[in-house]
């Protein structure tokens, strides 16, 4: 399969009449783990649901290409069936859905109405909650009703291996794991690596990684990506905090989330 592209130029977007992203240049291609680190406010999570078409959120300026097709004019189903995942940061309860009728839906929207193999489909969807520690009964439960912080997580990371995306948009999927649970997302994230999927991975944190271990780190700061680099960045994050960043690009209050 050719590498695919997501090519982001210039991205402003607001929220409520306040500018968050401020002009954001940024390619991922398929084969490739990019990290988006930043200090809280720097517009992260702003970034992953003006790419995934968030309601609340206006684009005014830039543009975002997959494979060369204007991505902002298609709708959220439409975005997701082009092959492009959004694991979220508080994921939502859906009472009502079972997580199996759920995720045979997205796999058949992901197929583009091709007919999918049942017996297949359930022994794959078993083979990743094995591979993200959750019992199998979770298969006939409501999307995420009741499930803890870090289930919800793990499911997040089922849903993105039973669908196969070709981009994967991981807003903090680390955060609120202990450390057993962070090694097993992240176990899950690497199953898929490959030359078919490209990731970016938004982070406050070190720890998650020292597991991935991204091809490229981008700071984010003040709506704006501001340092590109390799893993040097992580460690230099690590043992600075955002203060040199703070110093040398200024200390403004923050714009968002």
């Amino acid at each position: 399969m050719p590498r695919r592209t997501l090519e982001i130029r210039g991205l402003r977007a607001e929220t409520a009449g306040k500018e968050i992203l401020k002009g954001i240049d940024l390619d991922v291609h398929t084969g490739q783990v990019h990290a988006l680190m930043g200090p809280n406010g720097s517009g992260k999570s702003t970034l992953a649901n003006v790419l995934m078409g968030h309601p609340s959120y206006t684009v005014t300026a830039g543009t975002v290409r997959l494979d060369g097709e204007d991505f902002l004019a298609l709708k959220t189903n439409e975005r997701a069936a082009k092959g492009v995942f959004l694991a979220f940061q508080y994921p939502v309860e859906v009472p009502g859905v079972t997580v199996g009728k759920f995720l045979k839906r997205a796999v058949e929207v992901r197929a583009a109405g091709a007919k999918t193999n049942v017996t297949v489909f359930i022994k794959e969807l078993r083979a990743n909650m094995d591979t993200l520690g959750l019992a199998q009964d979770f298969i006939n439960r409501s999307l995420n009703a009741g499930f803890s912080g870090g289930e919800k997580k793990r499911m997040e990371v089922v849903q993105m291996l039973t669908i196969k995306p070709s981009f994967a948009i991981l807003d903090e999927t680390d955060s609120g794991l202990d450390i057993d649970a962070l090694k097993i997302v992240a176990d899950g994230v690497n199953k898929l690596r490959g030359p078919d999927f490209g990731a970016l991975v938004i982070t406050h944190y070190q720890r998650i990684l020292n597991l991935l271990e991204p091809d490229v780190v981008h700071i984010l700061y003040q709506g704006r990506i501001v340092s590109t680099g390799g893993k040097e960045l992580v460690s230099q994050l690590e043992a600075n905090g955002y203060d040199w960043v703070k110093e040398r690009f200024g200390a403004e209050e923050p714009v968002g989330v």
